[in-house]
């Protein structure tokens, strides 16, 4: 009835946000603000929105349009605080990670989605180095509650097939690194998950194979080599151990076992 009024977007906006619809609730508190750029609760909510959906640069922008509106406004003042705080935790996050010290993640992820409670791309990668830590039943849970909201996340997918590899449940796994694959083509870590896990297998079931026909020697070699694959897999990797153990007392390399 009067689609110019951009009160009327904004209050819808606030309505959305309080039921977590915050992707709506963004579209309608931007169109708010086209309309008019001095509504100041529009660009708070806009900056709101991107900030629980883990978007700290964007809505620092908007926190500051706020505060040029009107310097004293405790709320923008406060906001971009915690859109600056996110992006501390994403950059610790980020040097935790590529010093492989995934508890550090964890714990920037969790500080960050407090003022992000809606950002997927925290939550996946805190899910991530649970596996990572071994904590597989957290980590499927992080990535459970993803996929039940959006089946068709890659991220979320290769997760799933993470926890599955890691419990040594490799043809499951698989299934999910070929879907995560399948909805996202270029997705490096799927790919690499999933060669690692096919590989893995099939080494393991040609040493299993030498080991029942009797050549102990060549089993031996197939699990030693299967265990260059991936020393991540413990599970895996411990049963390779196991069954070259056996082969090694089999051939007398006791000192092999």
């Amino acid at each position: 009835m009067c689609p110019k009024n951009a009160s009327y977007y904004g209050n819808r906006a606030a309505t959305l946000m309080m039921l977590c619809r915050y992707r709506e609730a963004l579209e309608d508190s931007q169109q708010a603000v086209r309309l008019d750029n001095t509504f100041m609760k529009g660009h708070l909510r806009e900056g709101k929105c991107h900030l629980s959906l883990g978007n700290a640069m964007a809505a620092s922008r908007c926190f500051q349009r706020v505060l040029e509106l009107d310097p004293d406004n405790s709320q923008a003042q406060q906001e971009l605080k915690n859109a600056e705080s996110i992006l501390e935790y994403e950059r610790m996050a980020e040097i935790g990670f590529e010093k492989r010290d995934f508890r550090m993640v964890v714990f920037c992820m969790d500080r960050a989605l407090e003022p992000a409670s809606a950002c997927h791309r925290f939550k996946i990668l805190k899910a991530e180095c649970l596996a990572l830590l071994g904590r597989y039943p957290e980590a499927q849970s992080v990535a459970s509650d993803i996929l039940r909201m959006d089946s068709t996340n890659a991220d979320a997918l290769y997760v799933r097939g993470l926890c599955l590899y890691y419990e040594d449940c490799i043809d499951k796994a698989v299934q999910f690194f070929v879907q995560a694959l399948r909805m996202a083509p270029d997705h490096d870590k799927a790919r690499l998950a999933c060669r690692n896990a096919k590989a893995l297998k099939a080494k393991k079931e040609e040493g299993n194979k030498a080991f029942k026909e009797g050549n102990f020697e060549a089993a031996y070699d197939l699990y030693s080599e299967a265990l260059t694959i991936d020393p991540n897999n413990i599970k895996t990797n411990a049963k390779l151990y196991c069954n070259r153990a056996t082969v090694g007392s089999k051939t007398r390399l006791i000192t092999e076992k």
